[in-house]
């Protein structure tokens, strides 16, 4: 049973016990120092160090002195190959561990229990400084903005929604799905070119665009033709050309990779037949046959994502389709070759050798390139394809969407206790790559989720169907509090490590639960500035300070209703104090007293050479 904690034996976050903080490439040797009281008696204390999935090996430690009643010792180890390192401490008398606990704290103990974790990436692990000091603005380009008005659509099957403020359609019919996913409000690359002024206003550095490929869906996650645009947004040269443009005001675009799966409706399946006679699911002979697995065990004859036969999945490492997505003249190679700044993967599924060859695909474009992937959890430590997972190792993805942030965020929002929300922070913190993390997705909303006002403030969904949610929303004398909580939300994001990404439409509060009732037009005719303003005054705190350039993180304390960390740059150090409290807090920062209202933040930055102390308050 572990003994009453008396005593610090080690803490993984405090630099008295364990430096450097976090992840380290490999090649850097990492010091664990111990403390360990005299009363305990004579112990030999040993490093216990664990490659994933291979067997623990014990490094004696060596002893560094004594202050009174206390015996130091201390182990120094450069690892020399990436992949994940689990360690404990083994006193070596009386069969007695020190184990982790929260906040990376340890524990004395007779039996056994968790591990810290040391990720090791590999040493030429680089990702693009651009991003870093940015903000980023997710687009569901049907939903954005209408450039072109009342053009023709280009297929049948296509319902136009000329009215932007009606809701999405959501309703079955006879067929089941009825026109969900089927209506389309017009949104098109002439639109978003339009809108850049009002991008760059809010401090906008980098678009992220849901799927802009051929598809029969308004989302597009069904490829149907992954070298042409989706005609109701334009042309190929029309994307090219908002590229071009955007680059004037400041702002690169990443794109949608789908590559999991295409649709059944598409020139590779066809199994809907609209692209002829063709297609793998019609003709034995199709050059894109073997992209597919076809057996007569499977719903509909073929594997197909998550059992959807609108899905078919594809073989990633058949020759042919890696060729097609990473060959020259391929999906990649095109889609950059018009102006794209990279891609964000779709699903966490793709094999990592496959992902190894998109990394060496966008980045023969230049080291500028970004790649990120979908990953709903702590990427190091995920699992598949009985493996882990290798995506933030250094040759994988440079960053993920980071759904652990978004967790915490929405949780101190709605009045969770402060400890538990630190706890999930400092644990990415500690276990991502610095290169990882410092471009790493933050986010409060996605098409995938609830809006970030809905799930912060509306009324849980719990499984309820799109009958119960459809048009329920926020009341309106609970409307001012809930703007506040997501500004707090979003104050976070903005300021821990990684990169803020707000989702179209949440500047204005737009509300909505999940697909596709977070997926409505934006409303271009709103007036609502509360969230509008202090977002784009947060986007320029960003480029003006460089603690948020990659700046170290400092959890200063996590309790109750108080959230306050420090970012420490090469120049300046910022102070990030947040109350999701009922009461006015006073805490101090930079040796001096500050006041933060309920439901308020405040931001003060200091150069490092203190001259002067500035503030960014919200009350």
């Amino acid at each position: 049973m572990p003994e009453q904690p008396t005593h610090t034996f080690f803490n993984s976050r405090c630099a008295e016990y364990k430096t450097p903080f976090g992840a380290v490439p490999a090649g850097q040797t990492v010091t664990w120092r111990l403390t360990v009281p005299e009363r305990l008696g004579y112990v030999d204390p040993h490093l216990v160090l664990t490659k994933d999935r291979e067997d623990p090996v014990h490094y004696r430690m060596d002893f560094d002195g004594q202050t009174p009643g206390v015996n130091h010792f201390v182990f120094q180890l450069a690892p020399t190959t990436s992949g994940l390192y689990f360690y404990h401490f083994d006193l070596y008398t009386d069969f007695r561990k020190i184990y982790r606990t929260a906040n990376g704290e340890g524990e004395l103990t007779w039996v056994n229990g968790l591990d810290w974790q040391l990720t090791v990436y590999e040493p030429d692990f680089k990702t693009p400084d651009w991003i870093k000091d940015g903000t980023m603005y997710q687009i569901f380009p049907d939903r954005f903005y209408e450039g072109v008005p009342n053009k023709p659509l280009p297929f049948a099957d296509r319902i136009y929604r000329p009215d932007k403020t009606g809701e999405p359609y959501f309703w079955p019919n006879e067929q089941s799905d009825g026109y969900l996913n089927m209506d389309y409000y017009g949104g098109d690359f002439a639109g978003i070119q339009q809108k850049l002024p009002y991008l760059e206003e809010l401090g906008v550095t980098c678009i992220y665009l849901n799927p802009i490929f051929e598809a029969h869906a308004n989302h597009r996650y069904n490829t149907a033709n992954y070298l042409k645009a989706d005609p109701l947004l334009g042309t190929n040269e029309d994307f090219a050309a908002l590229c071009a443009e955007a680059k004037k005001h400041g702002i690169r675009i990443i794109l949608d990779g789908v590559f999991s799966h295409t649709g059944s409706d598409s020139l590779y399946f066809n199994r809907e037949g609209r692209y002829g006679p063709g297609g793998a699911y019609r003709d034995r002979n199709s050059p894109y046959r073997s992209w597919y697995d076809f057996d007569s065990g499977y719903v509909g004859g073929y594997r197909s994502w998550w059992g959807f036969e609108t899905l078919p999945e594809v073989e990633e490492e058949d020759p042919s389709y890696g060729n097609f997505v990473c060959g020259k003249g391929g999906v990649i190679d095109t889609w950059l070759g018009l102006g794209a700044s990279g891609f964000r993967l779709d699903v966490d599924e793709l094999p990592d050798d496959f992902i190894e060859k998109i990394r060496a695909a966008v980045k023969a474009h230049g080291e500028d390139k970004l790649l990120i992937g979908e990953v709903w959890e702590d990427a190091t430590t995920k699992e598949a394809f009985d493996h882990r997972r290798t995506y933030l190792r250094g040759h994988g993805l440079d960053a993920t969407m980071n759904y652990p942030f978004r967790n915490a965020a929405v949780a101190f929002a709605r009045g969770e206790d402060a400890s538990a929300v630190g706890e999930q922070i400092m644990s990415i913190c500690e276990n991502y790559p610095k290169p990882a993390l410092d471009c790493a997705m933050n986010f409060l909303s996605t098409h995938d989720t609830e809006r970030g006002i809905t799930a912060i403030a509306g009324e849980p969904a719990n499984g309820r169907d799109r009958y119960w949610q459809s048009k329920r929303m926020i009341p309106g004398d609970r409307i001012d509090d809930a703007l506040r909580r997501v500004l707090l939300a979003y104050a976070m994001l903005y300021t821990l490590p990684g990169v803020p990404c707000v989702y179209y439409g949440d500047e204005i509060g737009m509300q909505g639960y999940r697909d596709p009732f977070n997926r409505a037009y934006f409303d271009w005719n709103s007036t609502e500035r509360r969230l509008r303003v202090p977002l784009s005054n947060l986007a320029r705190l960003r480029r003006s300070c460089d603690a948020f350039d990659g700046g170290s993180m400092e959890l200063v304390e996590a309790s109750a209703d108080v959230l306050h960390y420090r970012r420490v740059g090469k120049e300046q150090t910022a102070e990030i104090i947040l109350n999701n409290g009922p009461h006015l807090i006073v805490r101090t920062a930079f040796g001096k007293q500050t006041e933060v209202n309920p439901g308020g933040f405040t931001i003060l930055v200091e150069d490092n050479q203190p001259q002067h102390v500035g503030y960014f308050k919200y009350y």
